[in-house]
């Protein structure tokens, strides 16, 4: 379906602690939004300077580049937001959002924390969203299952996480990863009451600070 005419786009901002599944549910929502017709929306694609992993593909799942050339983007004025995470850098570029968006085409931008922070002092059309997991125990048990992290860099993602979960109070919007199907459905519910500007109701209901409040709970429940 194309985009409509004379329409801009909206940059949507999702962010998440590492291991809860961000990506998967972004590209999901994107899909489902294609086979049901509905307006377009692109997924932005990030460079990275961190290593490719199996089955990733370059200029798919992220421009892959060194960090030589990750600078000289930075120094050109290349990004809308960047950061280090983890030891690696990460970046969206203006040009992957600026040509969608003029052409009336939705973004999806899934990016951690601190370029969402970035984002927002630059871009006041964005609307932001935070996934949160279902509980600290089942973001460590996600974590595991990647099988791409030492029992020590889970322990330092997981002390992460709790700090950027804090960030989610500031957000539009918070959404609970406890089910993939009814997770994707929300978000896409969330953009459609969006781009029809009907979303007190929707701010209301996907509030962060109730989710942030029962995750802590169950949290010091589990201790």
């Amino acid at each position: 379906m194309s985009a409509d005419a004379g329409r801009v786009g909206i940059p949507f901002v999702v962010a998440a602690a590492s291991g809860t599944g961000k990506t998967t549910v972004c590209r999901e929502a994107i899909e489902r939004n294609r086979e049901r017709g509905g307006s377009p929306i692109e997924f932005s694609i990030s460079h990275t300077t961190r290593r490719r992993r199996s089955g990733e593909v370059d200029g798919v799942d992220y421009h892959f580049v060194s960090v030589q050339e990750f600078q000289g983007l930075v120094m050109a004025d290349a990004f809308l937001e960047w950061a280090v995470y983890n030891e690696n850098h990460y970046g969206t570029s203006w040009r992957a959002i600026d040509e969608p968006l003029v052409d009336g085409r939705d973004v999806l931008l899934e990016i951690e924390i601190q370029g969402a922070s970035q984002v927002r002092a630059r871009r006041t059309d964005a609307r932001f969203l935070f996934l949160l997991p279902p509980s600290m125990g089942a973001l460590v048990e996600r974590l595991r299952a990647r099988g791409t992290d030492t029992p020590d860099q889970i322990a330092g993602r997981l002390e992460r996480a709790r700090r950027e979960l804090e960030a989610a109070a500031g957000f539009d919007y918070s959404v609970v990863n406890d089910d993939f199907d009814r997770c994707v459905e929300q978000v896409l519910e969330i953009i459609e009451g969006e781009r029809s500007g009907e979303v007190e109701g929707l701010r209301r209901r996907f509030a962060p600070g109730p989710a942030l409040a029962g995750l802590r709970s169950a949290e010091a429940g589990g201790r």
